[in-house]
């Protein structure tokens, strides 16, 4: 609870992860001695603020998760949501499922396991200031824009570029509303920020390092594997 107002996090772990080319979801491989999942869950589970957990999955993967759940200690609410064909049909499942007293809502990607708890604390401050708020780092690489894929059409200013990460943190009014309308028009979003401002709301940027990564494809696991013992 952050100022008398109730938190839900939502962790969305349902996804197919075709580009690990593995058949068991990326979620339940191991780094370090520990499910993917499991790491994430103790992070989110170590934030001063979260009241409800909310995980979602496939529902193949039920007997995963009981196996993680096991060895977790978890000491507040929690529910178990199945996902729905896209992520963002899986993140509205959750928002469905969540207590009617919540009044902030967290999102977070399975598939990031080294994200800091004190980021965690520190992106849910962050949400009052405009409503929505995220985990963010600036772009290294010079980016290009292709739209055939095959030529450059122009350099975007690399000063203006963030990476945007999760958790990503809302007023659970203004997600809502971002959801419903998102689905209205027919729009799809590749994250849950992308909705916000399509409702005209302005996201807060909070500066992460570049630690946070999503475990995606193979060498992922070989990054994770060393970032996380260290200090980034």
């Amino acid at each position: 609870m952050i100022n008398g107002q109730y938190v839900s996090a939502m962790v969305a772990a349902a996804g197919m992860g075709r580009r690990m080319k593995t058949e068991l979801n990326k979620q339940f491989l191991e780094i370090s001695g520990d499910k993917i999942l499991s790491h994430t869950l103790k992070k989110i589970l170590a934030s001063k603020y979260i009241d409800h957990l909310t995980i979602i999955i496939k529902d193949s993967d039920l007997n995963y998760l009981n196996d993680i759940l096991e060895n977790l200690t978890i000491n507040i609410p929690y529910n178990i949501v199945y996902g729905g064909a896209e992520r963002q049909d899986s993140i509205y499942n959750g928002l469905l499922s969540i207590p009617e007293k919540t009044k902030v809502v967290l999102t977070h990607d399975g598939a990031r396991p080294l994200v800091e708890v004190s980021k965690i604390d520190e992106v849910i401050e962050a949400t009052f200031e405009t409503g929505a708020a995220t985990l963010a780092n600036t772009v290294k690489d010079t980016i290009k824009i292709s739209k055939n894929g095959k030529t450059v059409d122009y350099t975007p200013n690399r000063n203006e570029l963030w990476a945007v990460q999760t958790p990503q943190v809302f007023l659970k009014d203004v997600l809502m509303n971002a959801y419903n309308q998102a689905y209205q028009e027919g729009y799809y979003g590749t994250d849950d920020c992308s909705l916000v401002e399509k409702t005209g709301k302005k996201i807060k940027l909070v500066w992460n390092g570049y630690g946070n990564i999503k475990i995606t494809t193979p060498e992922d696991l070989i990054l994770a594997e060393a970032l996380i013992g260290s200090d980034l």
